[in-house]
């Protein structure tokens, strides 16, 4: 049975949704013009933590491995679609929706200079040089950062992140205006914070670590390794809080959660012609497809992939897509192109991959960028 748009899951933009974050953090913090949708408490001082991976069911599901973590007040928010390092990021770096500030996937088709570009890496997806200097950061995502707001109002603004992702693609795009410190270790990150966050009358600190994203791709979520990293990552947590001054506040969110996907739940987009014919391109992540047709052939390529996938995947045109919310109220013209013809959507465990043009990202057993809680739903806690 085919499913229908309408049963799609809600992503709460402007309620309760990582793109929140920010624009609350700064209007408790007294910069003006910025709406608190989240009520957080007036406070001198905001550390946001994100850990990349951490979702809020995965967590519910295993708390006795974390137990400082959910000894906090806690609340479930919805990240934003896709639900990928990528959009959630630029999401929570610029408090927009992905349809204003346009990186719409793990990957996109950019159809003005022919190339499906790999945001992680501001790379061609497979390799090749770095398009930083044809795919301008600042251009390709042009909202204001939270940061850069942040810094006009006068609040001292850092982002501390492991060391290589100084001056990268997505850090220029998502996060630029902050004062960068690289860390190389996680002790490294708690110090390089709380010195962060002493500085000025006001602060903001963003920090990240990756390690709970890492070890639920390669060994899958719920692993005897991801319940390990867990416990670990709760640990550090509670380290960070206790390592802040008194009138900071720390809040801890992540940017996905997710699914365990089978290798039999896996279709295999490079072994289908059917699936190929009159595809120019195949961008986003297995869990969330963006379809671009050739000239002429965007009507039988939704056809065909309803055909043979709407019992098991969302099937939506462009139109549909940004008809349901998934971008937000409004998209802009850049975010449109990156979107596709037809926006494929997993539903349960099910899974688009390309076994030889994406190899390792087929291989995992751990995957996201879909609308399932598992996936959908990331964590916000106070400390």
């Amino acid at each position: 049975m085919a499913l229908s748009a309408a049963a799609l899951p809600t992503v709460r933009y402007g309620e309760c949704a990582l793109a929140d974050v920010m624009p609350s953090a700064l209007a408790a913090l007294g910069v003006p013009a910025e709406p608190n949708t989240l009520g957080l408490a007036e406070v001198p001082r905001i550390v946001v933590l994100l850990v990349d991976g951490l979702g809020w069911v995965l967590l519910m599901r295993n708390r006795s491995a974390a137990p400082f973590l959910t000894s906090l007040s806690g609340r479930a928010l919805t990240a934003g679609f896709p639900t990928t390092t990528v959009t959630s990021l630029a999401s929570l770096g610029t408090g927009r929706p992905p349809g204003q500030h346009g990186l719409t996937g793990y990957s996109s088709y950019l159809p003005d200079i022919g190339t499906t570009i790999s945001w992680l890496a501001w790379r061609a997806l497979g390799g090749g040089e770095s398009l930083i200097d044809l795919v301008v950061p600042e251009t390709a995502q042009p909202e204001a950062t939270a940061f850069q707001r942040a810094r006009a109002a006068g609040v001292t603004a850092t982002v501390v992140a492991p060391a290589e992702f100084g001056g990268s693609g997505l850090t220029r795009a998502a996060l630029r205006g902050g004062h960068f410190r690289g860390a190389v270790s996680g002790g490294d990150l708690i110090s390089q914070v709380a010195h962060a966050t002493r500085c000025g009358d006001r602060s903001l600190v963003y920090c990240y670590v990756s390690e709970m994203d890492l070890i639920g791709h390669v060994r899958g979520p719920e692993s005897p390794a991801w319940l390990a990293q867990l416990s670990l990552t709760d640990r550090f947590v509670e380290q960070l809080s206790g390592a802040l001054p008194a009138d900071a506040s720390l809040l801890v969110t992540a940017d996905h959660g997710m699914t365990s996907v089978p290798d039999e739940d896996k279709i295999d987009f490079d072994d289908s012609p059917t699936l190929q014919d009159g595809v120019l391109a195949l961008a986003g992540e297995p869990r969330a497809r963006y379809v671009h047709a050739r000239a002429g052939a965007s009507d039988d390529v939704l056809a065909t992939w309803r055909e043979q996938l709407s019992d098991r995947m969302w099937v939506l045109s462009r139109d549909e897509a940004m008809a349901a919310g998934l971008f937000g109220p409004t998209v802009s013209a850049a975010a449109s192109e990156r979107i596709g013809d037809a926006v494929v959507i997993s539903h349960s465990t099910t899974a688009v991959v390309r076994r030889q043009a994406e190899s390792r990202l087929s291989a995992l057993p751990g995957q996201h960028g879909a609308l399932n809680d598992d996936d959908l739903l990331v964590p916000l806690f106070r400390a």
